[in-house]
């Protein structure tokens, strides 16, 4: 880990750093990483949390991330780096075959680890992490191990991926957030899981909101828009028409944007606004981790 020995309100994305196979060639993916460069090119100080294997893949992660200025604590275990085959279909929207029992599944709690957890001050993971119980207690670790405080955010991204999920990693993750990520899909297969599937979208985001006793609830419709929920409003955004190259990454963007732009001291009518902002241009570009235009990130 680089540049943050002396830094605290550190931002963190933790969880899976592989490589997304897509037709055109291999691009860095994971929605950890995503999300920890985004918030980066908002002048926030990130860090990436994850762990690669030792060989080529792994290796060609760290140069990269390296070469993108980001700040990393990823471990080097014994499983190979993490892949994924993404197959784009005819409307831009990426298709998963992702690789198990990899480096990302094995990340160890370790004492530099829970260092970076006591400078944290809002934090990304998600389901997809947690399918393998290494990962996934020491995501638990690492949130037990932040300082508690009213402004803290602890940000849970819900990825339901080939069926790598269970309700209750999904309960516990939910009981430990503040803010709720999910798509509209997703809301679905959760609302089934959880048994009230028969009322609307917005319905169910305020169950979740008040059952869980969340500061946000974000909803993604895709080409329908956008929802924030907090107690007592809701904001929405309707998605801009562009040119879809591929959505990969898109939802990552959204995440660190808003996340970024709260923390910097917008509302969230204005953090949703610039999230909104931000994936449509990531939609625009090949890849989860282009280089955003100044006009977003003024």
């Amino acid at each position: 880990m680089k540049n943050l020995k002396d830094t605290k309100d550190i931002v963190v994305g933790m969880g899976e750093a592989l490589w997304d196979v897509l037709p055109d060639g291999k691009k860095i993916g994971g929605g950890p990483a995503n999300f920890a460069y985004h918030v980066s090119q908002f002048g926030l100080p990130s860090c990436v949390v994850s762990a690669i294997g030792d060989d080529p893949l792994g290796k060609e992660i760290e140069e990269n991330f390296n070469s993108k200025g980001l700040n990393t604590l990823i471990a080097t275990v014994p499983y190979p780096t993490g892949t994924v085959q993404v197959e784009i279909d005819q409307a831009g929207v990426p298709q998963y075959d992702i690789k198990e029992n990899v480096a990302w599944d094995n990340i160890p709690f370790t004492p530099e680890l829970e260092d970076l957890a006591r400078k944290t001050k809002a934090v990304c993971f998600g389901s997809l992490a947690q399918r393998n119980v290494v990962s996934r207690q020491t995501i638990s670790r690492f949130l037990d191990a932040m300082p508690e405080s009213e402004d803290k955010l602890v940000v849970f991204d819900v990825n339901l991926r080939q069926g790598f999920f269970t309700k209750e990693i999904l309960c516990e993750s939910m009981e430990r957030c503040n803010v709720l990520k999910i798509n509209d899909e997703e809301l679905v297969m959760v609302s089934r899981l959880f048994g009230y599937p028969g009322i609307d979208l917005q319905d169910k985001c305020w169950i979740l909101l008040g059952k869980y006793n969340l500061k946000m609830l974000i909803l993604t419709c895709g080409v329908n828009g956008s929802y924030v929920f907090t107690p007592g409003n809701v904001s929405f955004q309707p998605t801009p028409k562009v040119e879809v190259a591929d959505t990969v990454g898109a939802g990552d963007s959204f995440t660190a944007a808003f996340i970024a732009s709260l923390l910097k001291g917008a509302s969230v009518p204005e953090a949703h606004a610039k999230a909104v902002q931000t994936s449509a241009f990531v939609c625009t570009q090949n890849g989860a981790m282009p280089i955003l235009p100044q006009d977003i990130l003024a």
